[in-house]
């Protein structure tokens, strides 16, 4: 079946925001937007000018927070020009083309979490090792497969979606082309969508999840068998901003996807898709640079105007 769609655009219905209250809104999520893309840059810059911070896990961290950038981006903009307009409109391959940036940067920021844990797993539970476990060969080649993945699944959504056919409505209750909204206004068959939303929805939250969890299970279980005051701080300074990261990412999306609701559902979808498109992604700049010994030593020189040490490589 081709490409039925008789829509050249989509309606986003937007936010559940009085009129009176649009201003307030609209400054408010302009300062989150401005925050998050401030405060994830001053990361890559910090980790791409300070010679210390070139090291596997800050590697991984560096492309978590361009994913995190790039999240925002995909959907904050759109909704911040809707709330001026008075038609908040977004054409049919714009919507596509949303949807498809949406899920790569989601998808990807779960494979990169994977790698944070398992290399604060090798780094506790394998510290002699560490250098060698962790090399630069592994580190790129779990980057490389984190993109290529993402990159492939989000394509195949994406192709799966332009071929429905929207011809019952085209009126998205979501702020954004969220691939279960639109996917509720199709009037064609839709199994194969869904069978490729089931398992390719394995592969990217629950295969990882499942990973991290065992992961800091192994990292309890080495900590546990040489208990120390001094094991139990290392571990929380090492994991404590990535088990924070983990938390507010993996625990909106259960929330979402795994809870759901019947009353007020799309309320809560909008609330929920609030969280992990703009809470989290500003968050996570915060949690790095307060929880992190190097990140804080590293914004305090720059702050002060001392002498980075220089380099431009990773």
């Amino acid at each position: 079946m081709g490409n039925q769609t008789i829509f050249s655009e989509f309606l986003l219905l937007g936010l559940p925001i009085q009129p009176e209250m649009k201003v307030p809104f609209y400054a408010f999520f302009l300062t989150m937007y401005l925050t998050t893309v401030l405060g994830n840059l001053l990361i890559i810059l910090l980790i791409l000018v300070d010679s210390r911070l070139h090291t596997p896990m800050y590697l991984f961290l560096s492309n978590l927070s361009f994913s995190d950038m790039c999240f925002s981006s995909v959907t904050i903009p759109k909704l911040l020009v809707n709330m001026q307009s008075s038609k908040p409109a977004i054409t049919y391959t714009d919507c596509l083309a949303q949807l498809y940036f949406f899920l790569l940067f989601a998808d990807v920021e779960s494979f990169l979490l994977v790698a944070m844990a398992y290399d604060r797993y090798v780094a506790i539970c394998y510290p002699l090792h560490y250098t060698v476990m962790m090399s630069p060969k592994l580190c790129n080649s779990l980057l490389a497969l984190s993109w290529v993945l993402t990159f492939s699944i989000s394509l195949l959504h994406t192709i799966l979606v332009s071929r429905v056919a929207f011809c019952a409505s085209n009126i998205i209750p979501h702020f954004f082309c969220d691939m279960s909204a639109l996917l509720k206004l199709a009037c064609s068959d839709i199994h194969i969508n869904e069978l490729m939303i089931f398992i390719f929805g394995g592969l990217v939250l629950v295969v990882p999840f499942l990973l991290i969890v065992a992961s800091y299970t192994r990292i309890l279980s080495s900590i546990l068998r040489v208990p120390s005051v001094r094991g139990i701080r290392k571990a929380f300074s090492t994991c404590g901003s990535h088990l924070s990261v983990v938390s507010l990412f993996y625990g909106t999306v259960i929330g979402l996807y795994l809870c759901p609701s019947t009353n007020n559902s799309t309320v809560k979808e909008t609330i929920m898709s609030i969280m992990y498109t703009m809470v989290t992604p500003m968050l996570n700049p915060f949690i790095y640079s307060l929880r992190n010994k190097d990140m804080k030593e590293a914004i305090k020189k720059l702050l002060s105007g001392r002498k980075l040490p220089f380099s431009l490589g990773l």
